[in-house]
């Protein structure tokens, strides 16, 4: 275990990314940065977009790391720009794809199954800045499955590898 900081959450009830990026970034709404969610295990985030969605449920919580934001994109992370749900600081989640972690806000551990890469589209390049969506690749976060119920909460978390990734041949 080690700490980490949620530096940020975002809950959105609707897909803000409609259209083509060539159209210009739509309103982006700060009531959707929260400082609590809820997660339900096989469902996601309470309130999400994604939440008990068949086609997302192994893909319903998307986490990012700061740190992981490019030279010069630093500045925009924001989750309300990448559409992830949780920006952490303190650990490079995207080296976890296929392991099982957990991050523990001091209520409990939420078990996330880590199960593959959020890999960034060309929506990146209207938010963030052009180049983005290069530069964000194999490091625009990962998609995963919550495997128990918990809270998430801003601030400092202990985060934990429950079970690591099957080597690879």
């Amino acid at each position: 275990m080690h700490r980490v900081e949620i530096v940020q959450l975002l809950v959105s009830a609707v897909h803000r990314f409609e259209g083509r990026p060539s159209d210009g970034a739509p309103a982006l709404s700060e009531a959707e940065l929260v400082t609590t969610a809820q997660v339900r295990a096989g469902l996601g985030i309470v309130g999400d977009r994604y939440f008990n969605r068949p086609a997302h449920r192994n893909a319903s919580i998307t986490l990012m790391a700061a740190e992981r934001f490019p030279e010069g994109l630093a500045a925009g992370a924001d989750l309300r720009l990448t559409r992830r749900n949780v920006l952490l600081r303190g650990v490079n989640i995207d080296a976890y794809v296929g392991a099982t972690v957990s991050l523990d806000c001091g209520t409990g551990p939420v078990v996330l199954a880590v199960r593959r890469a959020a890999r960034p589209c060309a929506w990146m390049d209207t938010t963030l800045g052009p180049g983005a969506q290069r530069a964000l690749r194999d490091r625009g976060g990962v998609r995963c499955r919550p495997l128990s119920d918990g809270t998430l909460t801003v601030g400092p978390a202990e985060f934990a590898v429950v079970q690591p990734a099957p080597a690879e041949d």
